[in-house]
């Protein structure tokens, strides 16, 4: 997280505002960090995920240790979402000015399924838990009256949208399907209650679940060459959520924001020459 400096000033940025985080499994989860980073800037808010991933993960424990609440939820079942906003406005005492959408699997990437050979039956999985669980949240939330006038939802999203990237498989159909919920749904809130809805097309990190996809490190190694400033951190990711939950970006909705130091825009750069030179 950001530097522990006695001297250090935080902002205040998120001062009163009240949010919900969907997917933080444990310590190295992205929206653990984002959560981090939302209560230094003085926010209030629940986490959520399922009750299984509670359990394989630490992150009730973690919150416990904070003092935080930890609502579990299924994000594909609406009942359990509405159930959520309930809970979470009765907790926080009002309606919801921010929520962090982290949520993602695919069943055919666990099981090494390749792009030709999918089971299609998990694939409607993968699609329900990693893009149209974004769409039930928001849904709900309409019908609920759930979300603050100009409140900001983030959702977690990867250049597989948009590029092939080899062993992504149906993943990269689901974040291009999450980062297109991003903008209809954006522009029907934003009429609605000018609620802002964005995507952050993050640079690879590893987290509990990448870190097995990519267990040598050699395509975070290739990520950080392409890219000009580097593989952007997970404390990156989670300032640049800050600033989107904040008042701040209010004018920024129906957006996919690249916090990838570079990568979406570099074909080749002198770090990869290096690297590549390296490898031959």
């Amino acid at each position: 997280m950001r530097p522990k400096n006695p001297c250090e000033i935080m902002y205040g940025l998120l001062k009163g505002k009240k949010g919900i985080i969907f997917g933080a499994v444990d310590e190295r989860s992205l929206a653990w960090h984002i959560a981090l980073a939302c209560a230094e800037e003085g926010a209030s808010f629940v986490l959520t995920n399922t009750e299984a991933a509670c359990k394989i993960g630490n992150i009730t424990q973690l919150a416990n240790e904070k003092g935080w609440v930890v609502l579990p939820c299924d994000a594909t079942n609406v009942s359990e979402i509405n159930n959520l906003y309930l809970r979470a406005m009765d907790i926080l005492g009002g309606t919801i000015d921010f929520v962090l959408h982290s949520v993602a699997q695919s069943v055919n990437l666990r099981r090494h399924r390749e792009y030709d050979n999918l089971s299609y039956e998990y694939f409607l999985k993968t699609i329900d838990i990693s893009a149209l669980s974004l769409h039930k949240i928001l849904q709900t939330a309409l019908k609920l009256d759930a979300l603050s006038e100009g409140a900001s939802v983030v959702t977690l999203s990867y250049i597989a949208s948009e590029r092939y990237v080899e062993g992504y498989g149906d993943m990269g159909d689901a974040k291009a399907m999450l980062e297109s919920i991003v903008r209809q749904m954006g522009a029907t809130y934003g009429r609605v209650k000018k609620v802002r809805i964005n995507a952050i097309s993050q640079s690879f990190v590893h987290t509990s679940a990448s870190a097995q996809w990519d267990k040598g490190g050699q395509f975070k190694k290739y990520t950080d060459a392409l890219s000009p400033l580097g593989n952007a951190s997970v404390d990156d990711c989670a300032n640049l959520c800050v600033a989107l939950f904040s008042d701040l970006m209010k004018g920024v909705t129906m957006q996919t924001i690249y916090n990838d130091g570079g990568l979406n825009t570099s074909l080749l750069t002198q770090n990869l020459m290096e690297l590549l030179i390296d490898i031959v």
